[in-house]
């Protein structure tokens, strides 16, 4: 199951990236910048391990989630749920982790970045993480 997490949070990172860095700015005028959330979070001043940081919570420890929390209470409390809005309410989940958790409570940032563009923009980003690892996880799991 650990290799099945990593390959799934490698390619939902990439597609993360892709998304963040690419079409992000297409919409809104800027790239996402999840460092700038690490550092605020953690009082670094290493862009490097703030973005080290956060693909190693992307790669390992958010598809971990998915595949032993997320999956298993859906299983549960949803099970008429398919697996594809299962993922994309796992990326909702991320999202309300990252801009409501880490960024209002923790970093003393507004709550969802007050509804910006670019918080709307990490919001779909995080849903398309959480649709590419179930992808992924749904693909190894029927091979």
């Amino acid at each position: 199951m650990l290799l099945t997490a990593i390959l799934a949070g490698a390619a939902a990172d990439i597609v993360w990236e892709v998304w963040a860095r690419t079409v992000t700015p297409l919409l809104v005028g800027g790239p996402l910048q999840p460092a700038a959330l690490v550092r605020s979070v953690f009082g670094l001043e290493s862009w490097a391990l703030a973005e080290l940081i956060h693909a190693v919570v992307g790669v390992v420890f958010y598809p971990l989630g998915y595949l032993y929390v997320a999956r298993p209470v859906a299983r549960v409390v949803t099970p008429f749920l398919p697996w594809w809005v299962v993922g994309l309410g796992f990326g909702l989940g991320l999202w309300v982790f990252a801009l409501y958790v880490m960024a209002h409570l923790i970093a003393g940032l507004p709550a969802f970045l007050g509804f910006v563009p670019l918080a709307w923009a990490s919001c779909v980003g995080h849903m398309i993480f959480g649709l590419v690892t179930a992808v992924v996880v749904r693909w190894r799991e029927a091979r």
